[in-house]
């Protein structure tokens, strides 16, 4: 792997929206979105016989759109098909002063992440780029990227973000989650609880501790706002950061459900200031809306703050 040091990006990523690399108008529409990071895609939405000229699409787009403050991004195909050397070598001679992250899909473990970093050094090298300054964010969507989360999440110092590919987990654990026998509607055999609450914590503990984002994937029924935003919320509840969104719609929910409401902002101010105050006092806990807290209590509500702060809510 090579070595450079890299400065921390604080980048902010409640909406990742995915954009097809092939379709000009899309990528137009996806500049001028609320999205805190856009991706243009060379992989799943991109048919084989029409990858390589998607490529120019990405490169015009990064160079002479207007992206505001977003993260700019794209997605290579996987480091096992024909595609990827190119993918990365054509993008980021073309338009690597313009981009922020690439995406890498479908890794196994720190190898492919490797490889993408080299291969990245190598061109910054070539191009007279800042070395470093070009982020990688995985995929975990093959059972042996959960099973090595942790190794991978320390892997890179470009690494900046894990996303839970549920889709082709599913496929990759072999699970059946379509009708097996028992169909009669209510008494329909389905798992009891979140089929995901064991990859979703896992790669959550192996991001924080790595001290990465980690994000939750696409949720396919766009026309159902309603469960997509309670995805986002179970994925945000227990420390996830941000989720793809993969129609202009689920942007505003996501920005939305990822940062903090004004009275979760205002219950955490007040928190702070209730333990500052006992402290200066000499006493050990408050008594804040009559809950007793303390020094470790606050740590929780820091988060918050910490969090209103990232999303520009607060000074």
């Amino acid at each position: 792997m090579s070595s450079y040091e890299r400065p921390k990006y604080d980048r902010i990523r409640r909406s990742e929206l995915s954009t097809p690399g092939h379709s000009e108008k899309m990528i137009g529409k996806a500049a001028q979105s609320d999205a805190d990071m856009v991706f243009l895609d060379l992989e799943d939405a991109v048919a084989p016989s029409a990858k390589v000229g998607a490529r120019k699409n990405i490169i015009a787009g990064l160079n002479e759109l207007d992206w505001g403050t977003k993260t700019r991004s794209y997605r290579i195909n996987s480091v096992d098909t024909q595609w990827c050397h190119d993918d990365i070598v054509e993008v980021v001679t073309g338009a690597g002063a313009n981009i922020d992250v690439i995406m890498v899909p479908k890794i196994k473990g720190p190898r492919e992440v490797w490889f993408v970093d080299d291969l990245l050094t190598q061109l910054e090298l070539k191009l007279g780029l800042e070395v470093g300054r070009i982020g990688i964010e995985c995929l975990v969507e093959e059972v042996e990227a959960l099973q090595t989360v942790d190794e991978i999440a320390q892997c890179s110092p470009r690494l900046e973000a894990l996303v839970l590919g549920v889709g082709d987990l599913s496929a990759s654990q072999g699970m059946r989650l379509g009708h097996i026998g028992v169909t009669d509607g209510e008494n329909a055999l389905r798992y009891p609880g979140d089929v995901w609450h064991y990859a979703r914590h896992r790669m959550i503990v192996a991001c924080r501790s790595a001290g990465i984002d980690a994000i939750d994937g696409p949720y396919a029924n766009f026309a159902n706002a309603s469960g997509y935003e309670r995805s986002a919320a179970t994925f945000s509840m227990i420390g996830g950061v941000g989720k793809w969104c993969i129609h202009p719609s689920q942007i505003e929910i996501a920005n939305r459900v990822y940062a903090p409401s004004a009275e979760e902002i205002s219950e955490a101010q007040g928190a702070i200031n209730a333990v500052t105050e006992a402290e200066a006092k000499g006493e050990g806990a408050a008594n804040f809306n009559g809950v007793m807290i303390d020094a470790a209590t606050t740590r929780l509500f820091q988060v918050t703050l910490d969090r209103a702060r990232q999303c520009g809510m607060i000074d």
